[in-house]
Parts: structure tokens; sequence; C-alpha cells
């Protein structure tokens, strides 16, 4: 025991001897002699330790990409994760072979063989000390990959190996693939795995129409060389507009199975500025959709906040709630109109490349020229009610019939009356085992008639609106012209000008004044 004890009270004072002279040369030591004394202790370290170390670190250029090499190691390494690693995490992956995928937890190291040569892995993370408080502390995290090696080895390894395992991680995620649908949240995207069923065969839209969208989309993603060879960015917009109900989400989801593409929904809401958006932009993937639904009501890009802050700006001063609840709201966003527009056609819309854009509207007339103009939205295509041919397509879906004697009734309903297809498609889809095609067509032809009387009724209430309002406004502007007459008789009688207004007046002032006229 005392030999344990006068060890420990050496090791003291030998640490605190080497701390001081530490201390002594740091401060005393001339610094052109310091820096050439380091060189030399470099030179001895790695005569010590002649291993070499390459970081792959997870983020470059300020966190503004995901590192593709850090993406395809942390692949690569997945496999021998499984076998080698004890501290492992776990995802669940849908409809795989491998129903849990494994892969390296932080401060995890395992071993590659490459030519004979061994090759040590580990994942570290960094968190940055900052005494200020974050409200995303995944953000500030810093992870990379470590590769250590002996320096003998440095030509392969750094050469043959690196580009092995990148390809190999690249041809990994390839097979392993899923698609992502993507929400942006806390500032980053989040992402579950798309599974929407729905194909251009599945669309309610004429064959026509759908066969120009095809096309459209092939030349698309056959069209690196031609874009480039033109001078543009590799990305094509679409915007998609018609009443509720016409198919415009099924649209984005037949388009991203057809071309096998993620979708990012990007709800602009979420983001809070124009740098945020233009953040989440580069974190794309190429092969991605990126769909900004509904955008007439996802912030006010129509130039017309000017205009609201007048409008408000005595309410605000007398009250507070109001002022507050705009502060709040102002708090939430402030993308602005230039920012997207930048997103769609400026120049950060060209880091990467095979992507579509797809806005949403139900009202095209409320969104700003400049938004959807061509050359940022390349293509228009309107969604509209359901016709004759793209019922034929619900009713093969949902009743499995391609023909039937209802048909004719209903083709001749369809041509009077605005229905939308998913309106249809609940009138066709059957609500009981005893439901067979002919009573679901049954169903449909009154639930069309229902809104055929309705939609009279409705024009008819709105015409007779649209006439009491201009017989008002006939009857103002009678009142005012009245109004301007007697005002206007005042003024010039003031003047000293008799006015006749009517016969008893003129009576009147000619008996007044004793002059006959």
């Amino acid at each position: 025991m005392m030999m344990m004890g006068e060890t420990w009270s050496q090791l003291g004072s030998l640490i605190a001897t080497a701390m001081f002279l530490w201390a002594m040369f740091d401060k005393y030591f001339p610094h052109h002699l310091r820096s050439l004394i380091l060189s030399h202790s470099k030179k001895l370290a790695s005569f010590v330790y002649p291993y070499i170390q390459i970081k792959f670190h997870e983020f470059t250029g300020e966190y503004l990409k995901r590192s593709e090499a850090y993406a395809a190691i942390e692949t690569y390494l997945s496999e021998k994760s499984s076998s080698e690693a004890k501290n492992l995490k776990a995802v669940v992956v849908k409809d795989s072979s491998q129903s849990v995928q494994l892969s390296m937890d932080e401060n995890e190291e395992v071993t590659d063989e490459f030519e004979g040569i061994k090759v040590w892995w580990g994942v570290k993370k960094i968190i940055p000390r900052t005494q200020s408080f974050s409200f995303y502390p995944e953000m500030e995290e810093k992870r990379y990959y470590k590769l250590t090696f002996h320096k003998s080895h440095r030509e392969i390894l750094c050469g043959k190996y690196i580009s092995h395992v990148l390809q190999e991680g690249k041809a990994i995620r390839v097979r392993n693939r899923q698609r992502k649908l993507c929400i942006n949240k806390s500032r980053k995207w989040s992402h579950v795995t798309f599974e929407h069923p729905a194909s251009f065969d599945t669309l309610a839209m004429e064959s026509k129409k759908k066969e120009e969208i095809i096309n459209d989309l092939i030349k698309f993603s056959q069209g690196k060389e031609y874009y480039a060879k033109i001078g543009k960015a590799w990305k094509r917009g679409y915007l998609l507009y018609g009443p509720p109900g016409t198919g415009k989400s099924s649209m984005i989801a037949a388009m991203a199975n057809f071309m096998n593409y993620d979708i990012y929904d990007l709800e602009l809401t979420n983001v809070k500025d124009n740098t945020e958006l233009r953040r989440l932009l580069i974190e794309t993937t190429s092969k991605s959709i990126i769909v900004i639904e509904d955008i007439d009501c996802s912030l006010d890009l129509t130039g017309q906040r000017k205009k609201k802050k007048e409008q408000v700006k005595d309410e605000e001063e007398n009250d507070p709630a109001s002022k507050m609840a705009k502060g709040e709201e102002e708090s939430n966003s402030k993308v602005t109109l230039s920012g997207l527009l930048n997103f769609i056609d400026g120049l950060w819309s060209a880091c990467g490349g095979e992507r579509i854009i797809v806005f949403t509207t139900n009202y095209v007339e409320k969104l700003d020229p400049a938004l959807i103009r061509r050359g940022r939205m390349d293509k228009h295509i309107e969604l509209s009610y359901c016709g004759f041919e793209a019922f034929k397509v619900l009713a093969k879906n949902y009743l499995d019939v391609d023909s039937h004697p209802l048909f004719v009734t209903i083709g001749h309903l369809l041509e009077e009356t605005n229905i939308t297809p998913a309106d249809v498609a609940e009138n066709l889809m059957p609500k009981s085992l005893n439901d067979d095609s002919e009573t679901c067509l049954k169903k449909l032809i009154e639930a069309i008639k229902t809104a055929k009387e309705e939609a009279k009724k409705k024009a008819e209430e709105e015409a007779r609106l649209k006439a009491e309002k201009e017989e008002k406004e006939k009857q103002e502007a009678s009142q005012e012209d009245v109004k301007v007459d007697k005002s206007l008789a005042k003024e010039v009688k003031e003047n000293g000008v008799e006015v006749v207004i009517d016969d008893k007046t003129l009576a009147k002032e000619v008996k007044e004044i004793g002059v006959i006229a």
C-alpha cells in the first residue's frame, strides 16, 4: 500500500514538473526557435506513431450540403458494422430483404482489409464549445468518419481503396434505395418512405393530355447533355392548377412513381427566411420533385405586403393583441417573392441537377405573373372537372368495368355538370358487399343530378344577388346625382344667378322679385 502511495506521489510530482517546464517554454522561448522544435517533434512523433488519419466530415461548406463521400462510407460500413461493431444504430426498413438496417454508433471502430492491407474506420462526433443556447442542437454537432492506416500504404489506400469504398457504397445505396417523402421541419429535412400507389394508368385524365405529360417527363430525364448545351440548369417547372379535388396531389405522386424520384414537400410557412430557403434547396438531392402545394395560401407572394401594412397600421396602434399577432406571424416566416424566384431559377437553383419543381394552386389568377412565367413554370397543366374519358378511367379503377348501358346517361350528365374526379370516385366506390357496378353507377347518376340542381340554384341565387347589387348601385348613383344638382343650384344662387329647378320654384322666385317671366 505504501509503494502504491509513493508511486502516485512521484507521478504527481512528474506531472507538475512537466507543466512547469511547458509554461516556462511557452512564455520565454523565442517563437522562431519554437516553430523549429515543433516541426522536429512532429517528425519524431510520426516516427514513433507511423499511422496516417483521414477525416471525412458529414457536412461541407458551412453545413450547406451533406457530403456524398460521408453517405457512401456510411453505407459501405453498414455491412462491416453488423458483424464487428459492438455499439450499433438500428433503422427499420420497409419492403426490404433486411427488416433492420444496422450502422455504427458514435465513437465505434471497425476494421477493413484491402489487398491484404488492414485499415481502421471510426465514427466520431464533435459538439462545439459554445455558451449560447441553441433550439437546434443537432445542427451544431459535427460528425465525421476517420480512416487510419500505416503510412507505408499511403499510395494504395489514398487512391484505389478510397475509390473502391465510394463506388461500392454508392452501388449499395442504389440496390437498397427506397424513395423518400421529405418535409422541412426545424430547419432541416425529415423523411418517411414514399408509398403512394398512384400511377398514370390510374389517373383520371384524358389520354391525350396524359401522354403529353409522360413524353415531357421522359424528354426531361434524358436531357442532361441538352440542358448543358443550351446553358440552363437541369430542372423543369410544372404548375398544376384547377378546383379542389381534381387530382393535383395524385398527379405529383404519379410523376414521382413514373420517374422513380424522391419528393420534397416544402412548407414555406416553416421556413424562417430566404437564407434558410436557399439552404433547404441545396440539401435536396438530384432525381427529386420539389413541391409547394397551394402556393397562393402558403405566403403573401402577390406583392400586397406594403398595402396590408398600411391597412392595419391604425389597428395595431389601438389594439395591442392585433399587433402581437402580426408580430408573431412575421416572425414565423420572412420569405419574400424575390427569394422564392431565386429559389426557382436563380444561381443557387443550379446546385445539383435533374430536379422538378411543382407548384399547385386552386386559384391561378391570384399568383404573381413573375412567379409562373415560362422559364420558371415551364409547363402549365390545368386539372379541371371530370369528363367522360376521365370517368371511364375511374370506372375501370373502382368497378373494373369498361362499358355499361348507363355510361351514355352519365356522359350526357357530365357534359352539363361540373363535378370533380374526387366526387365521382367517392360515388363509384362500393360501400358494402352488396353494391355491384350497376348500383354504384346509379348512385353516381343521382349524385350528378343533385350537383346539377345545386349548381342551377347557386347560379340563380348569384344572378339574383347580382341584380340586387346593380339596382342598389343604380339607386345610390341616382341619389348622388340629385345631391350634386341641389348643391350646384345652391352654389349658383349664392353667386347671384337664378337657376330654375322646377315650375313651382320658378313661380315662387318670380313673385318674390316682382318680375314677370
